[in-house]
């Protein structure tokens, strides 16, 4: 039997030869992956600008782009989970969410699954949370062109999300969702004021104008 020195230095410099084969391959997926969550979250945001500009056929080509990415995104769950599951990952996915579900919103569409973008249901869920701010400017926008009718739609669906998302109760190392849940009601809570507070004004101003409108005819003005 070799000493035990000895028996150290016959298998140490194999071992960290493999040691580091291994993370030099991972160091270079990950790099990748790095560069391909900044080009995620890049395009997404630029999809989203297009989209509030009403270029949603512009913005639907650059969510073309950012699927082809997240395709590659995915490979990484069987490959190399450790690298998938972490920070910069998820959030590439969640605006990936927050971008389809906005696209898909505007244009009519039905809502993409977790499955069809590709993306973990956690991420999905946080996706969907920070999809509720993106509605809050879609229905200022609306109050702003007086579409009291479209922007009361908007906010129906931020509360039926908000309400989908409360029921979503789990441990914070399964589910980290309670500080966008928290975000989300603040948020719809915020556009009911706004909400109330536009209709109120919108039947203030109809009402004047009848009371105009009957004083005009009294006094037989043109």
């Amino acid at each position: 039997m070799p000493s035990l020195g000895r028996w150290w230095r016959v298998g140490l410099p194999e071992i960290v030869e493999r040691i580091q084969k291994t993370l030099d391959k991972k160091d270079a997926v990950r790099e990748e992956t790095l560069r391909t969550t900044r080009d995620i979250i890049r395009l997404c945001g630029s999809a989203i600008k297009r989209m509030h500009s009403g270029d949603l056929e512009g913005a639907g080509k650059l969510l073309e782009r950012v699927y082809s990415l997240m395709e590659e995104l995915s490979k990484l769950r069987a490959e190399h989970p450790d690298i998938y599951y972490t920070g910069y990952v998820q959030t590439a996915n969640q605006e990936y969410v927050e971008a389809s579900l906005l696209w898909a919103y505007l244009s009519g569409k039905e809502m993409p699954s977790p499955d069809k973008l590709k993306v973990p249901a956690g991420d999905y869920a946080l996706g969907m949370a920070d999809f509720v701010g993106e509605l809050r400017r879609v229905f200022l926008n609306l109050l702003i062109e007086e579409k009291i009718e479209r922007a009361r739609e908007t906010y129906r669906l931020m509360e039926e999300i908000y309400a989908a998302l409360m029921t979503l109760d789990y441990p914070k190392g399964l589910l980290n969702i309670k500080v966008k849940q928290d975000q989300v009601r603040k948020t719809v809570e915020k556009t009911l004021e706004d909400l109330t507070r536009a209709e109120l004004n919108l039947r203030l101003r109809r009402r004047l104008e009848d009371v105009l409108s009957s004083f005009k005819k009294k006094e037989n003005y043109p």
